[in-house]
């Protein structure tokens, strides 16, 4: 037995058999033992063009120098600091989000992980208009705590109930929906501009402006969630530019500390920030806006700014997609349809299992891509924003290769390995 194999072992034992089977499935029972750029290896060297980047945590690729030399520069000087005081290093991440971020959303309310980030705006959407209801669309995904778990649309809801008291998924396909569901007790509808494990599914530029203006005409506040499509990934700075918003609410992910330390958020109007100021210490998190995570939030914001890897992120995308679109057949086997922007693309397979053997076969070739949460037929790309003309070469030759094109015949599946 190889120490691989011995570890594989041990975390189907100790952690979870039926994870280790859905690795095996996907290509991706190999050990995870070191990163480069925009790629990933395993115990044996080999190299994987990263297309998961942590779900859209990796935007700067993986390791980008200056951030990883922030955090070592940090370590030498402070570490998580006391959470419910002031410090330089809040100060300046703060200052530098909401610079950063667009529109009137500035004052922010740090947390981990995203569905502390994605609860926290829930919270203070509740306190601020002192409602309950909380609605998203049906296809969403959210997180895995409370509010975020109880307005994600997941096989597995049943499992955990009673969920959150108030939370709604709701259709939003046409303007009728969205009066429906956005009522006078509703205090925030909560989206994602593209939903990335739904085949990225949005809103029409349209409706969401009605959504925008219902939410006005009623005081729910707009909660937009940029955690997957966020800094850059989808050919803007945020992908709430595509529809011309400028939400009060805005819920950041964890690629704000660039898969180097682990730092989220969510920021707030200076109206909505009200509720907090009348309620100091309402929503603590004690490793949220660490002095040590700032450090590093402040040295991935310096190469967002320094890269804009929005710009990368459209040219990559279209060379990827013209790829994609010449072996895209709606009816035939293989890959039925491509929807996303930017590098963040997703590709109907038809079925989940043709979507586990795309993903099989992706893998063998080289690239590391994972299904849909949601639309589980699905596989999403998502690689690094950073990623250089060879990589999406590499990709594209990987894609085209594992769907086949006879002449005069569909698409369809090359053998794996």
């Amino acid at each position: 037995m190889s120490a691989t194999d011995g570890l594989q072992d041990d975390y189907g034992c100790l952690v979870s058999e039926a994870h280790l089977r859905g690795l095996r499935a996907l290509g991706h029972d190999f050990i995870e033992a070191g990163a480069d750029r925009a790629y990933l290896l395993d115990e044996n060297g080999r190299r994987y063009l990263d297309c998961y980047s942590g779900a859209g945590t990796f935007n700067l690729g993986r390791r980008p120098q200056a951030v990883t030399e922030a955090l070592g520069r940090g370590l030498r000087l402070t570490d998580q600091g006391n959470f419910p005081m002031i410090s330089i290093e809040k100060a300046r991440a703060a200052e530098r989000l909401g610079r950063f971020v667009p529109g009137p959303a500035e004052c922010m309310l740090f947390g981990v992980v995203r569905g502390e980030a994605l609860d926290s705006a829930c919270k203070v959407a509740r306190g601020f208009t002192n409602k309950r209801d909380l609605v998203a669309p049906a296809g969403s995904w959210f997180g895995e705590t409370g509010f975020a778990l109880s307005l994600s649309t997941r096989a597995d809801r049943g499992d955990f109930g009673p969920l959150v008291p108030g939370a709604r998924i709701e259709s939003f396909a046409s303007h009728d929906d969205v009066v429906r569901a956005v009522t006078d007790d509703t205090a925030a509808v909560l989206i994602e501009p593209f939903q990335a494990e739904n085949h990225c599914a949005s809103l029409s530029r349209n409706l969401m402006t009605a959504l925008a203006a219902r939410c006005r005409e009623t005081g729910a506040v707009l909660v937009i969630d940029e955690t997957q499509t966020g800094f850059g990934r989808t050919g803007r700075r945020f992908a709430y530019e595509h529809f011309d918003l400028l939400p009060e609410a805005v819920v950041l992910g964890e690629a704000l500390g660039a898969g180097v330390f682990p730092i989220c958020g969510a920021l707030f109007s200076q109206r909505l920030n009200a509720f907090l100021n009348a309620h100091p210490l309402i929503h603590l998190s004690t490793f949220g806006g660490s002095d040590l995570g700032c450090v590093v939030a402040c040295a991935a914001l310096e190469e967002y700014e320094r890269l804009a890897p929005w710009e990368n992120a459209t040219r990559q995308g279209v060379k990827i997609r013209a790829a994609l679109d010449q072996v895209t057949d709606p009816s035939g086997r293989g890959i039925r349809s491509v929807a996303g922007a930017g590098l963040l693309l997703s590709l109907d397979l038809g079925d989940p299992a043709s979507a586990v053997v795309f993903c099989r076969s992706l893998a063998a070739a080289g690239v590391f891509a994972k299904p849909g949460k949601v639309a589980k037929q699905t596989v999403v790309l998502r690689p690094a924003l950073t990623i250089a003309d060879a990589d999406t070469d590499l990709l594209i030759s990987a894609l085209t290769g594992v769907v086949r094109i006879d002449r005069g015949a569909s698409p369809s599946m090359v053998p794996t390995r």
